[in-house]
């Protein structure tokens, strides 16, 4: 019996255990920001990595080859436009009601 009122009356941890949970939410809390953050900066370099592939000349052009009796036709290849070839083509949504 002793042992159990020990047990009640003792609050020592209490006050710890009680900072550790807001300093773990304060933590948890700026976690979500910053991977949201560094979410958002990673879409954007790749966007831009996708621009800078989508905007290189990919279209080339051979000369044919004459002499000895004997000629090579060229060949060439032009390069089209494709879709998202601009810079900032991915927008972010807006968020939406879910409703709750």
């Amino acid at each position: 019996m002793n042992t159990l009122l020990a047990l009640v009356r003792e609050d020592a941890g209490f006050v710890v255990s009680a900072e550790l949970v807001l300093i773990a939410t304060i933590a948890v809390l700026s976690l979500v920001v910053g991977l949201s953050e560094v979410s958002h900066a990673v879409n954007q370099e790749l966007e831009d990595v996708g621009s800078a592939f989508g905007s290189m000349n990919q279209s080339y052009c051979v000369q044919g080859l004459k002499g000895c009796k004997a000629c090579t036709p060229g060949s060439m290849f032009q390069d089209d436009y494709d879709d998202c070839d601009q810079a900032c083509d991915i927008q972010p949504n807006a968020p939406k009601n879910e409703g709750w």
